[in-house]
């Protein structure tokens, strides 16, 4: 593959150091979600390919587990370099495989991938592998080969966000990318060729998540399992790695509230809100897409949340006006449309948007920005997680319901919070059960931990928490 140009039928695999061919083997169509046509094809691993990558990343392991704190941050900082030189490279696929708007693609899905693998460096470079304390060292070692399954929603973020720390620990990695949204996968792999990763570090097996995905976690030689994805993914994951009782990381499904007290600023606030909820299409497991507002300024909400929504351009991804693009995927796509019509049905208020593709739209995976109102907690639009540009706002009585809405939910990824009283913002963060929130729209910090409470998931990423769930802990006592 050149590095100066996107490959749209690219039947390799990189396992061990260099690119396989399986252009004999099953291949899998990726389809342009904004033409609705094939656009390439990728090649479907088998077990046997992830028996290969595997055995090659156990070899490896020996000789990088031991490798210096040095060696490992020149080799971050050379992927670093690549990734920052071929950003616009990047950009052009996550368009290409998911139908990110290129503004978007741009300014957030690229950029903030190449930040995750800066902040290991800086986590690295500070971080103690070993402490000694009244004769017992509590030693910090890398846990293993660790198998890395990424979603399509954020396909170059999410692989360095698990590459990054699991080099910075000195681990060695097999890579599975979703087979929706690959060629991101493809270039990072000879990125880390071109950084010079020594053979077997690093291995890439693309195919679907019943074959590789399923080999990878009940694989006896794999000591770790990251997985961001659905909570039913990761809940097939987990089952299938207890045999071998491996550590499991996971990133799971999310239905995050926006909570408005009632002092918060409605007037810039509300707006912003319809923004972080729609960001990438909606389809980010932490889109704050149940805005909780007091009863009294639901009125006002409404026409505010309104008027955002109608600003939103939805077109061509290519075009450098449009905002939002289309959904990833038709089955997704078809997902968010049965989502739409269940509201409807229930009686929650439609205020815009709704079933369809948005007026003059005729062909591609595109949805109409859609905002519900009245919504109640019983609804299935309260509960369940959409993953497409629709909100809903819920009205509350007072401080006390809002919290009760905020945690009525069996996930606990994310929240937002917006209130002009800081104190008061602090005590009610204290009691949402979720594991990142926000308060009144901070700017996104790569070292702050992000994982989940209940179904949404165990286990941390980013940041110094990040590089932990690669390490074990030894203690030496008598040291």
């Amino acid at each position: 593959m050149a590095d100066s140009k996107l490959t749209l039928d690219d039947a390799r695999l990189y396992i061990d150091g260099q690119w396989l061919d399986r252009s004999s083997a099953a291949q899998i169509a990726v389809v342009n979600p904004s033409t609705e046509q094939v656009a390439g094809h990728v090649a479907a691993g088998s077990s046997a390919d992830v028996d290969l990558a595997v055995a090659a990343a156990r070899r490896a392991f020996e000789t990088f587990s031991n490798s210096t704190v040095e060696e490992r941050l020149a080799l971050l900082g050379r992927i670093l370099a690549l990734l920052e030189e071929r950003a616009e490279l990047f950009a052009q696929a996550i368009v290409t495989e998911m139908g990110a708007a290129v503004s978007f693609a741009r300014a957030s899905h690229v950029p903030y991938a190449i930040a995750h693998v800066r902040v290991q460096m800086e986590v690295l470079q500070r971080y103690t592998f070993l402490n000694n304390e009244d004769g017992t060292a509590l030693a910090k070692e890398p846990i293993g080969v660790c198998a890395l399954i990424t979603p399509w929603n954020w396909p170059l973020y999410q692989i360095t966000a698990k590459v990054a720390p699991a080099i910075a620990a000195g681990c060695t990695v097999v890579l599975k990318p979703s087979e929706l949204s690959p060629y991101s996968a493809q270039l990072f792999a000879q990125v880390m060729h071109d950084a010079g990763v020594p053979a077997g570090v690093f291995n890439l097996v693309g195919g679907t998540g019943e074959v590789v995905g399923a080999a990878l976690a009940s694989h006896p030689d794999v000591d770790m399992i990251s997985i961001t994805g659905s909570t039913r993914a990761g809940v097939l994951v987990a089952q299938a790695a207890a045999v071998t009782v491996k550590r499991v990381v996971q990133e799971l499904g999310g239905k995050s509230p926006n909570v408005f007290l009632d002092d918060a600023d409605f007037e810039n606030g509300v707006a912003k809100g319809v923004l972080a909820g729609m960001r990438n299409v909606g389809q980010s497991c932490s889109a704050p897409t149940r805005m909780l507002v007091p009863a009294s300024r639901l009125a006002e909400v409404e026409a505010l949340a309104l008027a955002a929504a109608a600003s939103i351009a939805v077109g061509d991804p290519s075009d450098e006006k449009t905002a939002m693009g289309p959904i990833a995927n038709a089955a997704q796509f078809a997902r968010v449309q049965a989502m739409i019509a269940a509201g409807m049905e229930e009686g929650a208020k439609l205020l815009c948007g709704g079933l369809g593709r948005p007026a003059g739209l005729t062909h591609g995976f595109f949805a109409q920005p859609t905002v519900f109102s009245n919504v109640t907690p019983g609804m299935r639009i309260a509960q369940e997680e959409i993953f497409g540009p629709v909100l809903v706002i819920m009205p509350y009585r007072d401080e006390a319901e809002a919290i009760a809405m905020a945690n009525d939910t069996v996930y606990g990824l994310g929240a937002h919070l917006q209130s002009s009283d800081l104190d008061r913002a602090r005590r009610v963060a204290g009691r949402i059960r979720a594991g990142q929130v926000n308060i009144n729209y901070p700017t996104w910090n790569g070292h702050a931990p992000f994982g989940g409470y209940k179904r949404s998931g165990n286990g941390r990423e980013y940041g110094v928490h990040g590089l932990e769930e690669y390490l074990e802990t030894k203690a030496i006592i008598g040291y």
